[in-house]
């Protein structure tokens, strides 16, 4: 049995969840003072883990250390495949071929890479919203517009609107659709029949696919993730990422796999890597240890999860019925509509810092669109600061209420 009650000081680190949230959040600087000091907040915003490594991948780190030389690496052999590839047989009944695998110290740099790549002057391509911030950084660092289509949300449950999604598609400028599978904030898993239907609209239209999986280990018990790659099992134009990053709490070793089926742009997006395919040791060994050993953290960290989600449920239906949300089918992230409980109140990330002494994102300048009265709260993390955070905000909203904030 893993511990994922034990709380880990992750001060003095230089970690982004510490010590970054007034540039990330409040784009400000150490200027910006608050009601509480750093280390009283309760961070529940930036989407990495509260939890430790699992220790295989601890030891594998160790062990690589132990050999004492971190010269200049790239990947010669096909370990790290085989382990990958057979950690996608195992999860999702899918396997895709050794040459179209390559690698980017994340997927964030991958999609700024390949916005460049495929988006020509003048050209275009679509998102769903809410979304992810960086689908639209990826479009701002390379000055190409964006297409929204807005999903339709009953009583929070998010599903595509299909008429807008291929009316916008449809559009000559449109050449690509960057696709989040499960989705980030609202954590739906798409079904099978949802992930047909938008493959249709993407052949229909010759359209390049980015499919962003990074959160496809991180699902609830009982589901299953459905790779965009199964669906368009032939489509040349498909381009999936993934990585163990999310899933095993490793964002800061930088290693992420985009697999990319046709060799010109495999070509291309090989040829312009700015780090000349030069990878991390250390993330080598971490990520393949990650898909050797790590299930059976995996399956005990889910079910620790499916808990906290139960907490807030529970949590919200009683301090703050008004809050409207449904436990998401995967992340570890609650999209929690606070609309009803703050009307007043525009800025929820700048109210709950100041009242709360709570870190979270939400609404439309964090999530690109459709996420007015929204907040997204980070629930990997012990249970003892979830009790916490969650007691602050219903305090905070509470106090505001009586006119006391």
């Amino acid at each position: 049995m893993y511990n994922f009650d034990e709380i880990i000081d992750r001060r003095n680190t230089n970690a982004l969840n510490t010590d970054g949230f007034r540039g990330y959040i409040f784009h400000a600087g150490p200027e910006k003072v608050f009601p509480f000091k750093d280390e009283e907040f309760v961070r529940m915003w930036v989407a990495d883990m509260e939890f430790g490594c699992a220790p295989a991948i601890c030891d594998a780190i160790k062990a690589r250390v132990d050999k004492r030389i971190f010269g200049y690496t790239m990947m010669f052999d096909a370990n790290y495949y085989n382990a990958f590839n057979g950690w996608c047989m195992k999860r999702y009944g899918w396997s895709f071929r050794q040459e179209e695998l390559c690698f980017s110290p994340g997927i964030i740099p991958a999609l700024y890479q390949l916005v460049e790549d495929l988006i020509g002057d003048g050209e275009t391509f679509v998102i769903t919203t809410p979304s992810y911030g960086y689908f639209l950084h990826a479009a701002e660092y390379n000055d190409v517009p964006i297409v929204c289509s807005d999903l339709i949300d009953t009583d929070g449950y998010f599903t595509i609107d299909f008429e807008d999604l291929e009316r916008k598609c449809a559009d000559p400028k449109v050449k690509m659709l960057l696709w989040c599978n499960p989705h980030n904030p609202t954590g739906r898993i798409w079904t099978e029949e949802e992930l047909r239907r938008v493959a249709e609209i993407v052949e229909k239209y010759d359209l390049w696919i980015i499919s962003d999986e990074i959160h496809c280990d991180l699902i609830r018990e009982g589901l299953c993730h459905i790779p965009m790659g199964k669906i368009m099992p032939d489509y040349p134009k498909l381009i999936t990422c993934m990585s163990a990053s999310k899933t095993f709490n490793m964002a800061g070793l930088m290693f992420s796999d985009i697999i990319i089926r046709d060799k010109t742009e495999r070509e291309r997006f090989n040829s312009r890597d700015k780090i000349a395919g030069m990878l991390n040791p250390l993330s080598i060994a971490a990520h393949q240890a990650a898909y050797e050993h790590g299930a059976q953290w995996l399956d005990e960290l889910k079910v620790y999860l499916d808990n906290n989600f139960k907490y807030i449920d529970t949590f919200l239906k009683e301090r703050l019925p008004e809050a409207r949300f449904r436990i998401p089918e995967a992340t570890y992230l609650a999209w929690v509509d606070l609309s009803a409980c703050l009307p007043d109140v525009e800025d929820l990330p700048g109210f709950f810092a100041n009242e709360a002494g709570v870190l979270l994102e939400g609404g439309n300048s964090l999530f690109v669109g459709n996420a007015e009265g929204f907040v997204r709260l980070n629930l990997a993390m012990p249970r003892s600061i979830i009790e916490t955070g969650m007691e602050r905000i219903a305090d905070s909203i509470e106090r505001h209420k009586k006119g006391l904030c």
